[in-house]
């Protein structure tokens, strides 16, 4: 009978806890200016590597199509 007294108070204060707990705050959205890529001077020679290759210095001459708004999310087809 002490035994599940001592599970019973575990529980409950477990759940006290995790009541009482600080909430972490929200990390704000990275954007593209938190990134610092090495952009190449104007008339810099590229080159094109095709498969793994060491180069003494790179440069980064695109970084994607990176949204700067939020996606919608649609009802998904439902009627």
């Amino acid at each position: 009978m002490n035994f599940l007294i001592q599970i019973a108070v575990m529980v409950v204060a477990s759940f006290v806890a995790s009541a009482l707990a600080p909430k972490p705050p929200r990390p704000k959205p990275a954007s593209l200016n938190d990134w610092d890529f090495p952009v190449p001077d104007e008339g810099t020679p590229q080159a094109v590597f095709f498969g793994d290759c060491w180069t003494s210095s790179w440069c980064v001459l695109g970084v994607g199509n990176y949204r700067t708004l939020p996606i919608k999310i649609n009802s998904g087809g439902k009627k």
